[in-house]
């Protein structure tokens, strides 16, 4: 099971691509779910981002490319690392996958790859692009 955040990546992508809604719009219904009562989580902006900058380049299964402002840090290390999921070269844990992916891998995730991987183990990220 995924922590909060990646349970919100995976019931936005779901929601999004049977529904044919906008990511953004579904992230936020995740968020609410999830986070009923705190606000704080619910704006964390470094996992949305990464969900966004995921969905904007069409590598979240059933959710076309598009334009759903994901801040570009944060979708950076989440295209790396899937990417590098993809690759398969090896097994990856977070924090593996964070130095690999991290301009500073002294500084924490901030729940980016919590993200990517629920995407990932749930065969919601885009092979082959």
């Amino acid at each position: 099971m995924a922590n909060r955040y990646g349970e919100a990546a995976l019931m936005a992508a779901r929601q999004s691509a049977s529904q044919n809604m906008n990511p953004m719009d579904q992230w936020q219904i995740a968020m609410e779910s999830l986070y009923p009562t705190s606000i704080a989580a619910r704006k964390k902006g470094s996992p949305r981002a990464a969900f966004l900058g995921l969905c904007e380049e069409g590598l979240v299964k059933g959710i076309p490319a598009g334009h759903y402002r994901a801040s570009k840090d944060d979708k950076a290390s989440a295209i790396r690392a899937a990417a590098l999921l993809v690759e398969g070269s090896q097994s990856w844990s977070i924090g593996t996958l964070w130095k690999a992916v991290s301009e500073n891998s002294e500084k924490p995730h901030n729940s980016q790859l919590d993200v990517v991987m629920a995407l990932w183990k749930n065969d919601l990220i885009v092979r082959n692009p």
